[in-house]
């Protein structure tokens, strides 16, 4: 893959024609354990190395997110892959042309269950889909945005197991922060978010794991660095040095010695608001379902993996786009291909990368196998699209 522009060591990004145009950038976030980059890169000033200083915007829910970056009430966020791509293509809601500068993170989400269900005898997916079946009365399961991830990876989970998620349980969308004081309350019987709400669950003994996000793709794409065209267009030298400070935190993160610090930092009212015992466990991978099992992930949450989780791979993109078809949210195949190298800013990206001697991948599609043995690769979109045998 070619890189557009190859910035030098010594280039000044406080002065000339590479200065950002704006000094002080209001990055959107949600209290989850994946907002930490955005923390991270402002706390550790690794924003002041690139001209800018980063202020970090708490919110209540990935719609006010959506709301504020239209708006541009915030200049950029972290958001949900799959918010972003659906604002650009107008679904459920106002059409704005957007852009992915880089992926935050990888993995580290999970599927959690209402205790109440383990006294019906539910610990697994088997299990639930008897239970759903038996249709002793209506069920319902939470995710955090329509077309967000967790919606995707909930669904995807519940179908694998032959549980229509359209047409055989009720869903409903929670704040992540939300989730445990409506599971508590006997609100919906499982649900679908980020850390630290799933090992919180577990902690206050509402609810257990079924699933973790990894179970089901193995190092998917997560949440995104998102911000509109519009902003990007204006803003090019911003926005780049954006990537570059978050970059920069990311490889801190990923450093497994500085792990621990970093939940303590996060632990903060300021940010996700939680123990940061609760936060560490599976940030470090150290996993536990609630009903006794307890194990390392090697697929825990990855902000950086040698260049790897950054990098905005199109068929990432391309990968929500067949699940909105799936799932009837689309109702044609679009131009997959097109609509991923819109959003996707892989140019800017890459010019990031050289800056920090960060490694670009060779091609803009990855291969990747899930849990029910499918493997996405971006090659034939529409055929793996029409596939699944449970779609709405």
């Amino acid at each position: 893959m070619t890189q557009s522009k190859k910035y030098p060591a010594s280039a000044n990004f406080n002065s000339g024609s590479d200065a950002p145009e704006l000094k002080e950038i209001k990055v959107g976030f949600i209290p989850l354990t994946d907002c930490a980059s955005v923390v991270i890169a402002s706390l550790m000033k690794f924003d002041e190395k690139y001209g800018i200083k980063i202020i970090p915007c708490k919110q209540p829910s990935w719609a006010a997110v959506r709301d504020k970056v239209v708006s541009g009430e915030l200049h950029a966020a972290q958001a949900l892959y799959g918010l972003v791509y659906g604002v650009h293509l107008g679904i459920g809601g106002l059409q704005k042309d957007m852009a992915v500068l880089m992926t935050i993170n990888n993995n580290g989400q999970g599927i959690s269950l209402a205790r109440h269900l383990k006294d019906k005898g539910v610990t697994d997916g088997t299990s639930l889909a008897r239970l759903i079946k038996s249709r002793d009365r209506d069920y319902t399961f939470a995710h955090t945005f329509p077309t967000g991830t967790h919606a995707m990876w909930l669904y995807y989970w519940l179908a694998s197991y032959g549980i229509d998620p359209i047409a055989d349980i009720k869903t409903i969308t929670v704040p992540p922060a939300q989730m445990v004081m409506n599971a508590r309350v006997g609100s919906m019987d499982g649900f679908c978010v980020g850390e630290p709400w799933n090992a919180r669950g577990i902690h206050d003994k509402v609810s257990f794991s079924v699933a973790s996000s990894q179970d089901i793709w193995p190092d998917h794409p997560e949440k995104v660095l998102g911000a509109t065209a519009e902003f990007v267009a204006q803003h090019p030298n911003t926005a780049r040095s954006l990537v570059m400070a978050m970059l920069d935190a990311a490889q801190f993160i990923d450093t497994q010695a500085n792990r621990a610090r970093v939940a303590e930092l996060i632990a903060s009212p300021d940010y996700v608001d939680a123990p940061a015992e609760v936060i560490a466990g599976r940030f470090l991978g150290n996993y536990e379902d609630g009903l006794g099992k307890t194990w390392h992930d090697q697929n825990h949450i990855k902000f950086f993996n040698d260049g790897k989780v950054p990098f905005p791979y199109l068929s990432d993109g391309m990968w929500f786009l067949t699940q909105f078809k799936r799932w009837g949210l689309l109702k044609e195949d679009p131009d997959y291909l097109a609509v991923a190298k819109q959003i996707n800013r892989i140019e800017l990206y890459s010019q990031a990368a050289a800056q920090l001697n960060v490694a670009v991948p060779a091609e803009p599609m990855r291969s990747s196998t899930l849990m029910d043995g499918s493997v996405w690769d971006g090659k034939d979109p529409e055929g793996y699209a029409a596939r699944f045998e449970v779609y709405a």
